[in-house]
């Protein structure tokens, strides 16, 4: 992927949008992407919006929603990091404001090196309230996207994400 500083800062596009905006600027303003990663990402932005929107009401974002869920049960970092398709890194920097707000906490496992993480009662309260807001979004998304169409989508994300995760080499 290409990071390109752009007037409005820095922005992630893969190098076939940047190399076709580069071509042909005019053109390229309002035409289909043939990025499948800008694609995804664009749709993904707006699910996430109407999810958003609706759990605010819990005063929670969807990503910690995502996480809260899959922390039901004390897991290791590591494990929990590949459940939600994040890295390491990416899932600390998230988990933070969670165990500040006390929805989290982690513990050391049987490793000592490695942490559990787990959620509160506070976090399962929070969950709780939210799990009806969430499934307020889930089916203003199905509604307006349709329920055959919602199903296969989510069936082919799958295929998508399986394919992805094994090794082409091996």
């Amino acid at each position: 992927m290409l990071r390109q500083r752009s007037k409005l800062g820095m922005q992630d596009r893969c190098i076939c949008t940047y190399n076709a905006i580069r071509q042909f600027p005019e053109a390229m303003m309002d035409a289909p992407s043939p990025c499948t990663c800008f694609q995804l990402r664009r749709a993904a932005r707006q699910v996430s919006q109407v999810y958003d929107q609706h759990l605010a009401a819990a005063d929670i974002s969807l990503n910690a929603y995502s996480i809260l869920r899959r922390a039901r049960q004390p897991r290791p970092l590591g494990e929990l990091a590949e459940a939600l398709g994040m890295d390491r890194t990416t899932l600390s920097r998230n988990l933070k404001p969670l165990i500040e707000a006390g929805l989290l906490s982690t513990q050391p496992g049987d490793d000592p090196r490695q942490r559990q993480v787990h959620i509160t009662a506070a976090g399962k309260r929070r969950l709780q309230k939210a799990q009806p807001l969430w499934q307020k979004a889930q089916d203003e998304i199905q509604a307006r996207f349709g329920e055959r169409q919602m199903s296969e989508l989510n069936r082919r994300l799958e295929a998508l994400s399986n394919t992805l995760q094994t090794d082409p080499t091996a």
